[in-house]
């Protein structure tokens, strides 16, 4: 039985000369590894090698636990509106086209490069999640338009943060972000004598009485806080401020996944 799909690649790795294992993150069918045979040599019907982060309609085989599904067809999509379901839907073009030379342009690659690592990470085989397919798809547009407008360094960290905390929500890791997670205290942002903390072991903000009992809580100034608190003012937010709350949400994924995100450093190091 063949299984239609729209779908994003998210890793790929070489299986022989002339063929790959490759995954893509689907909206209907979740997270499926598929082989796809011949994809490298010249004349491939996919059009040559599957790139990480290309975005397209795939056709594929089903698949057992003992067995790989196979890839049979992938068309991917032109740069012009995708129909979703909820209306259009811009598809993107390849991100990893020009991404040296300019810092802004790498930054952006390495920032989708990092958000495809943890959707690959933090979702299951055949589970769908097609709300964070969409987030999922309309951040890399986001990114991928200003990528080529030049962004700041800010706007698209921004971005990155807001899908991580999407991601977080969609397969029900979203930390506690308005009250004490220990205590369940509802805390005073603007009192800027108030000491809050971040607890991955708590898995969200912890007030000043509660944080001797979490030895991995992060210390957290009031504007990194604030933004947590209220999403919304974190795409205002400067530079500074984004870079302590992102090094917040990397501490928190290296805690979920057990090791660190292989794309972390490059995020941090920017």
């Amino acid at each position: 039985m063949l299984t239609k799909d729209r779908a994003i690649c998210i890793r790929t790795v070489d299986y022989s000369e002339t063929s790959q294992i490759v995954t893509f993150f689907t909206r209907a069918n979740g997270k499926v590894s598929v082989i796809a045979k011949g994809s490298k040599r010249p004349k491939s019907a996919f059009g040559g090698p599957i790139e990480i982060l290309s975005f397209g309609k795939i056709v594929f085989s089903d698949s057992t636990k003992e067995k790989l599904a196979t890839l049979t067809e992938f068309e991917p999509a032109p740069v012009s509106s995708v129909e979703d379901r909820n209306g259009a839907f811009p598809a993107f073009t390849h991100l990893s086209r020009n991404s040296t030379g300019r810092l802004p342009a790498l930054f952006a690659f390495n920032c989708c490069l990092f958000a495809a690592e943890l959707v690959n990470n933090l979702t299951q085989p055949y589970d769908p999640h097609p709300e964070l397919f969409d987030s999922f798809l309309r951040f890399l547009q986001d990114v991928n338009e200003h990528r080529v407008s030049s962004i700041e360094h800010q706007q698209i960290l921004s971005l990155l943060i807001l899908f991580q905390l999407a991601l977080l929500k969609e397969v029900g890791l979203m930390p506690i972000l308005n009250a004490c997670a220990n205590c369940k205290t509802q805390y005073a942002i603007h009192n800027t004598q108030y000491e809050l903390y971040f607890s991955s072991s708590a898995n969200g903000l912890i007030c000043r009485d509660c944080q001797v009992s979490f030895p991995d809580k992060i210390g957290l100034t009031i504007s990194a806080a604030d933004c947590l608190s209220n999403l919304k003012q974190i795409a205002e937010s400067d530079e500074k401020t984004l870079s302590e709350i992102e090094k917040v949400l990397i501490y928190h994924f290296t805690e979920l996944l057990g090791r660190p995100p292989k794309m972390a450093k490059h995020i941090l190091k920017m």
